[in-house]
């Protein structure tokens, strides 16, 4: 694409973009090093910091081999992605690069997605991908590179907090894009290392700045799914990739009455309705996934509700381990509300949460991340109800 009038990042532009906030910082010749994903928040994150004064460059990282499956245009792995990032850098006047992590990708967090549905529990690919890729491999790839810091297009902030001595993690001003969910599993090496421009941001404001600069991405769909499954498929990725592990068994009522066969432990999850194939008369959820038996055990609604569960890999960020009981509130999927509840520690870094009412189906695998108020306490992976 070429604009009729050339890109000029100019203090008149500069001022226009920041008409609604004031910039995180201004640090003039500071190397950062842009995960770009040809989407219109990484590309205008990469925007805002060369009008801040950064020294820019993007790197598009491919992390899930699909030349042979380019139909999803929209999919941050794709060949378009690719294309759309060198776009956005061309257009910035910023060097853009491309780098092969698809290695890492497979051992960090394909086989541990396939590994945790075959164990009945329901991971989260895109914290994994955080903590083990973006935060981590190309983390580590900026530094070898001499890049000062990293930065994303993630909508939340990071603060450093004098008193504390600490990097801080908070919610967006965005609160229909809030994404700190997907980071309470920052450390605090990698915060001290880490932009995100978008923090104060609305989602609306950043498509305004991409017009404004002539962004072809600045319209852009955003990717609802998980970039390695085409079509949000997953059942059908697990099949294809670890099929031969997958066995039916039982459909089993709370006292362990058979009701019928199911297609396989990976193909469900807790509070699941559809799908089940059980004409029982009344509607049946998931309830419960019993490993050992290769059973799924199925109830009403209301026993889909708990308030007690365990956490395991917990990651704390105001303070290097909770001590004491603490009031927080709760969320246990990047969908739902947070919930009030109280924290305890226990033994091997694990948290017991207990919530002040029952929540709908809390499922091993998936992430609980504690709030006070805006700011992200820390959180860890569901390890079991209790």
């Amino acid at each position: 694409m070429q604009l009729k009038k050339p890109l000029k990042i100019t203090g008149r532009k500069t001022r226009r973009i920041d008409k609604w906030v004031k910039p995180l910082s201004r640090k003039r010749n500071k190397k950062v090093l842009v995960a770009m994903s040809g989407g219109v928040d990484s590309s205008v994150a990469a925007a805002l910091l060369k009008d801040w004064g950064y020294e820019v460059a993007g790197v598009t990282m491919q992390i899930w081999p699909r030349e042979t499956d380019d139909s999803d245009e929209n999919a941050c792995c794709s060949l378009s992605a690719v294309e759309d990032a060198r776009r956005v850098a061309e257009i910035l006047d910023i060097p853009h690069y491309v780098m092969n992590f698809r290695s890492e990708f497979e051992n960090k967090v394909i086989r541990n997605f396939i590994e945790e549905y075959l164990q009945g529990r329901t991971p989260n690919p895109c914290i994994v991908c955080n903590r083990r890729i973006k935060f981590e491999t190309f983390l580590l790839k900026a530094r070898m590179l001499e890049f000062d810091t990293i930065a994303t297009g993630h909508y939340a902030v990071i603060k450093f907090d004098g008193e504390r001595e600490r990097f801080l993690l908070y919610k967006a001003e965005d609160k229909a894009k809030d994404q700190s969910y997907f980071l309470h599993c920052l450390t605090q090496d990698q915060m001290a290392k880490t932009i995100f421009p978008l923090g104060s941001y609305t989602k609306e404001r950043v498509r305004e700045i991409a017009r404004e600069l002539g962004l072809p991405v600045s319209e852009k769909p955003e990717s609802q799914e998980i970039c390695f499954v085409t079509d949000n498929n997953y059942r059908g990725f697990i099949q294809e990739r670890a099929g031969y592990q997958i066995k039916p068994g039982p459909f089993l009522d709370k006292k362990g009455n058979v009701l019928g066969q199911h297609k396989g432990i990976p193909f469900y999850t807790i509070g699941q309705r559809k799908g089940l194939g059980l004409a029982l008369g009344y509607p049946v959820y998931v309830t419960d996934i019993d490993v050992e038996r290769n059973a799924v055990i199925v109830g009403k609604k209301e026993d889909v509700f708990h308030n007690e569960f365990i956490v395991k890999d917990n990651n704390f960020i105001p303070f290097d381990e909770l001590k004491e009981k603490m009031r927080v509130n709760v969320k246990v999927r990047y969908k739902t509300r947070e919930a009030s509840a109280t924290i305890y520690p226990m033994d091997k870094g694990r948290v017991k949460v207990i919530f002040d009412q029952p929540q709908w189906a809390i499922t091993p695998g998936q992430a609980a991340v504690y709030y006070d108020g805006e700011m992200v306490v820390g959180g860890g992976t569901i390890e079991k109800r209790v």
